[in-house]
C-alpha cells in the first residue's frame, strides 16, 4: 500500500511530461525540471519495489495455489512471471524517461519522443495495474482496471509535479492553467471509477460484483465515504471557483490533498483483497513504511532537481518556442 500511493508519483510524472511535450506551452518549460527530476528516481522506485516481490507468497493467491485457475493465469501469474515482467516494466519505463530527458530542447524530437513514448507508457502502466494489484483477487476481473492504475498514476504525477514547483518558488505562470490541468485529471479519474461500477453492478456478475461487497463492509464504506469527499466532492466544487484556481496556496493544498486520497484509495484497492490481516497492525506497519518510502524518493528527487534543474536554461530553443506560444 504505501509503494502504491507514492511509487505511483514518478510514474505518473513521466505520462504528464510526455503529454506535456506534446501539448509544447509555457508550462511544458515551468514543469520541466520537477518532472525530469521526479522521471528521474524510476530507477530507486524499482528497488523499493523489491520487498514486494520478495513477499510474493504473502500477498498474491496464485503465488502459493494457481490449481483454481484456468491454465492461462495459472502460467501468467506464475511467480518467476510476475517479477520477469515487473522488471521489464522499470527497465522501460526509465528508458523511456531518458529518452525524453535527451530530447529537450528540440520541440520535433519532442513531439516524436513522446508520440511513440505515450503509447508504450500506456500499454506498460496498464499491465502493470493488472499485475500488481488486481491479481490480488484472480479471480476478479475487470476491463477497466488498467486504465484505473493508469489515471491513479497520472493523478499523482499531476498533483506532485504541480504542488513540488509551487514549493519550490520556481516562477511557472499563472494557476488557473494548472488549477483546470488537475480538474480534468480528477474527473477522469471519478468518470473511470464510476464507469468500472456502473458495468459490473448493471452485469450483475458475481465474482465482479463481490469485490464491491468486500468493500462494503467493516469500516471499508467510511473510507469510500471519505475519498469521495476528498478526491472528487470537495475539489470539484471548490476549482469551479474562480478565486480558489487563481490563488496558489489553494492549488497547492490542493494539490497535497490529492497525494493523501492516494494513500487511501491504494488501501481501498490493496488491502480488502489479503485475507488475514489485521487493520491496527496495518496501520502500526504503515506509518515507518510511509516514512521510510518517502523519505527516500524524496531524497532522490532532491539530488535529481540539483542536477537537472539548469537543463531548462541550457537549451534557449525550448524556451523560445514554449514561452512564445
Amino acid at each position: 500500500m504505501a509503494w502504491i500511493g507514492l511509487g505511483a508519483i514518478p510514474i505518473g510524472a513521466l505520462g504528464v511530461q510526455m503529454t506535456s511535450y506534446l501539448v509544447q506551452r509555457a508550462w511544458t518549460h515551468a514543469l520541466y525540471a520537477t518532472l525530469a527530476a521526479a522521471t528521474a528516481v524510476l530507477p530507486v522506485a524499482a528497488l523499493l519495489f523489491t520487498p514486494v516481490l520478495i513477499g510474493m507468497k504473502e500477498l498474491y493467491p496464485a503465488a502459493t495455489d494457481a490449481s483454481s485457475l484456468p491454465a492461462f493465469k495459472a502460467v501468467y501469474l506464475a511467480p518467476w512471471f510476475f517479477a520477469l515482467r515487473s522488471i521489464v516494466y522499470f527497465v522501460i519505463l526509465a528508458l523511456l524517461a531518458l529518452w525524453q530527458r535527451s530530447t529537450w530542447g528540440e520541440p520535433q524530437r519532442m513531439i516524436r519522443s513522446a508520440s511513440a513514448g505515450l503509447i508504450v507508457y500506456a500499454l506498460l502502466v496498464s499491465w502493470a495495474g493488472v499485475d500488481w494489484m488486481e491479481s490480488l483477487e484472480p479471480e476478479f476481473h475487470s476491463s477497466i482496471y488498467g486504465l484505473l492504475f493508469l489515471c491513479f498514476t497520472l493523478l499523482s504525477g499531476t498533483s506532485f509535479g504541480i504542488g513540488a514547483a509551487l514549493l519550490s518558488g520556481r516562477r511557472i505562470g499563472a494557476t488557473r492553467g494548472y488549477s483546470a490541468l488537475l480538474l480534468s485529471t480528477i474527473l477522469l479519474w471519478a468518470y473511470l471509477h464510476a464507469m468500472q461500477y456502473i458495468v459490473i453492478w448493471a452485469a450483475n456478475l458475481p465474482d465482479e460484483v463481490t469485490w464491491y461487497l468486500k468493500r462494503s463492509s467493516g469500516g471499508w464504506p467510511i473510507a469510500l465515504a471519505i475519498l469521495a469527499l476528498g478526491q472528487f466532492v470537495f475539489p470539484f466544487l471548490a476549482l469551479l471557483s474562480g478565486r480558489v484556481r487563481a490563488d496558489p496556496t489553494w492549488l497547492l493544498g490542493l494539490c497535497g490533498l490529492t497525494l493523501v486520497m492516494r494513500w487511501l484509495e491504494a488501501a481501498v484497492l490493496t488491502l480488502p483483497a489479503i485475507p488475514h490481516i489485521e487493520l491496527l497492525t496495518v496501520g502500526l506497519l504503515l506509518v515507518p513504511a510511509l516514512a521510510f518510502i518517502g523519505i527516500t524518493l524524496w531524497w532522490s528527487f532532491e539530488v535529481a532537481e540539483q542536477r537537472n534543474s539548469m537543463r531548462a536554461w541550457l537549451a534557449p530553443g525550448a524556451h523560445a518556442e514554449t514561452g512564445s506560444r
